[in-house]
């Protein structure tokens, strides 16, 4: 018989042989059944088998978690505890449960078993075991995969390794969703984890932040966002254990507040970056005491969506010494006062960047004091702040002349065209301008000539600024004639006659990327006069919905422009005979090209594509409706070392 009931009474089989193989055999010599079996004879069996029972099945599953517990942690390779770990739910977690410093080594079991091991013929270790004590291995899981169950398979698969080094836990699974457990399981199985995220688990508290710090000493980097069952317990308990922490993100985490801060600031001086955003018990007390800490190294620094006051401002202003990076958003409760002490502190000379957004208490005098207190401030943002005027602004530019190299102004709406021009003219060293929704440019006639042009600007970016036009245009023309970068998207106002004196005025420079993008009024004019006056130094031109764009354009490029490697030309009025211009042109290193929407391009340019296709590694025709599936097919199978999307 190929199957033959098992002794045990149970619904398993056992499968293959005869009674007298060796498993059987060990079943016998136990005494745990009484069958007749004469030695190397088939066994003839003409009425029913009889098993004997006398006990039930033994089984290792019947040993209390104590005993396997001793028995995992004796297992030596990496193998064989994995193995172990693969039998069941329960070996698994109690697998995970065993730490590194609790594997019994050969070393230990020798010298327990035969004493002193000096003569030199015992194994110090187990060949199998590879220790990597740096931890370099990197796991991230998402959504249905962050469960508990594939945490503890992670930290038994990885320790004999070294352990995960990095951990990123994104979202979890809405059933069996991560917890504590699955955190102890790394604490366990990765004492050299350096690195742990924690976004969207609600599941997981204190107890596994806990366990992580009594286990991981070499905690560097710790991330928590969205974990509301993490409170202070948790975070102090990271403090007092984790003295390597060199970066800090607390986000949405609705409890945790001032003592788990004042703990950081205690016990962790090596703290370089900080990040908290959202967490209504943070306040003064813990900002202030962890930013005024003797031994802090804090260079980076993001508060944003925060219960704190001015004086939280006044302790950054006077004890920042070594910020170089200060973010600053939505502190609703920090007046006019606290920005202008902070600047007036003096403390931030080392900040070379600084980002406000959505700050009431920005204003023009507030703003002056910054400038004047930040004397190598090279980076600056503000965003959505709705008191700031064209007066604030001029009073910075002249206060920040000396360092100041970019400058960013999103949704500024009381700031006008005056004040862009008067702070552009004031700006010494500004490299970088960008104009982003800014309600209150409109375009107005002022004398440019008074002011001093802007020698140092190379990047010049005016985005969805609807009352900025021609006007406006060619008066920063002349102000900025060493343009390199030219970004001017979504301004539907401006017309040939506004961009072209621009042109001219930056061509001694050259311009090397123009994105024109969204620009309805501008037509072949422009793209001939670029091709013209920049075509050795143009490598990046953007088209896209410039509908008054027609195989002009692509004809002046083909024959002008040797160095463009990127050409959007998506939804422009071009044709089949454009696209065969471009493909016979001079522009050798053309590596991305984009011609989505264009409705007049047909399968006729299949084969100025595939010309195109031996230098392109993307290629872009969404939307190209006059191009049949069957050709898009056959330049895919062509072209197979460029990106195709259509």
């Amino acid at each position: 018989m190929p199957t033959l009931v098992n002794y045990s009474g149970d619904d398993e089989f056992y499968s293959g042989g005869s009674l007298c193989s060796a498993d059987l055999g060990l079943m016998l010599s136990l005494g745990h059944a009484q069958v007749y079996c004469p030695l190397r004879k088939k066994a003839r069996i003409s009425g029913p088998f009889v098993v004997e029972e006398r006990t039930k099945n033994p089984s290792i599953e019947i040993l209390p978690d104590e005993c396997l517990f001793e028995i995992f942690r004796r297992l030596q390779g990496g193998r064989e505890r994995s193995a172990a770990a693969c039998v069941s739910k329960r070996w698994l977690m109690l697998s995970s449960n065993v730490r590194n410093s609790e594997i019994q080594s050969h070393t230990d079991i020798s010298v327990a078993n035969n004493g002193d091991s000096s003569d030199g013929k015992m194994v110090s270790a187990d060949e199998d075991v590879e220790v990597e004590c740096d931890g370099y291995l990197t796991r991230c899981l998402e959504g249905k995969k962050a469960t508990d169950i594939r945490l503890a398979a992670i930290a038994v698969g990885t320790s004999s390794r070294g352990g995960l080094g990095k951990l990123s836990v994104r979202g979890s699974n809405s059933v069996r969703g991560i917890t504590n457990v699955g955190l102890s399981a790394v604490a366990h199985g990765c004492p050299s984890l350096r690195v742990l995220s924690l976004w969207n688990v609600p599941y997981v508290g204190d107890e596994g932040l806990v366990e992580i710090a009594r286990g991981c000493h070499s905690l560097e980097k710790l991330d928590l966002s969205q974990c509301p069952s993490i409170s202070n317990k948790g975070l102090v308990a990271i403090a007092e254990n984790c003295p390597s922490l060199t970066s800090l993100t607390i986000e949405s985490c609705r409890n945790i507040g001032n003592e788990g801060l004042q703990a950081i600031g205690r016990c962790c001086t090596k703290l370089q970056s900080l990040t908290i955003k959202d967490c209504p018990l943070v306040g003064d007390q813990g900002v202030a005491s962890l930013l005024s800490s003797g031994a802090t190294m804090l260079k980076k620094v993001k508060l944003n969506s925060l219960n704190i006051t001015d004086f939280s401002l006044a302790v950054i202003g006077h004890y920042g010494k070594v910020i170089t990076d200060l973010n600053l958003g939505s502190l609703r409760n920090v007046s006019q006062k606290g920005f202008w002490v902070m600047g007036n502190a003096r403390g931030l000379q080392s900040l070379a960047s600084l980002s406000i957004t959505l700050c009431r208490g920005v204003t023009d005098v507030s703003l002056e004091a910054v400038g004047k207190g930040c004397s190598n401030l090279k980076h600056m943002c503000l965003r959505k702040c709705c008191f700031v005027s064209d007066g604030g602004l001029v009073a910075f530019a002249r206060a920040a002349t000396g360092s100041l190299e970019s400058l960013l102004l999103e949704e500024c709406n009381r700031i006008t065209q005056a004040g862009i021009l008067n702070a552009v003219s004031n700006f010494g060293k500004l490299k970088s301008l960008s104009l982003v929704k800014c309600m209150g440019v409109k375009d107005l006639p002022l004398q440019a000539s008074l002011l001093s042009p802007c020698e140092s600007l190379r990047s010049l970016s005016i985005r969805s600024c609807p009352g900025f036009g021609s006007t406006s245009l060619a008066m920063v023309g002349m102000l900025c004639p060493q343009l390199h970068h030219l970004d001017l998207s979504g301004l539907t106002g401006i017309t040939d006659a506004g961009l072209l004196p621009l042109l001219e005025m930056s061509s001694k420079a050259g311009l090397v990327k123009v994105n024109i993008t969204g620009c309805l009024n501008l037509t072949d004019e422009v793209v001939l006069s670029l091709a013209r006056l920049h075509s050795e130094t143009l490598e990046v031109l953007n088209l896209d919905g410039c509908r008054k764009v027609t195989d002009a354009s692509l004809v002046a490029i083909a024959d002008n422009c040797p160095l463009l490697n990127d050409l959007d030309v998506s939804k422009c009025s071009i044709t089949d005979s454009g696209v065969a211009a471009l493909s016979h042109g001079v522009q050798v290193n053309l590596q991305i090209l984009s011609i989505s929407g264009c409705s007049m391009v047909t399968n006729k340019s299949v084969p100025a594509l595939k010309k195109l296709g031996e230098s392109l590694v993307g290629l872009n025709l969404q939307h190209c409706n006059a191009i049949s599936s069957s050709r898009v097919e056959i330049l895919v199978e062509d072209l197979w070392r460029c990106d195709i999307l259509s």
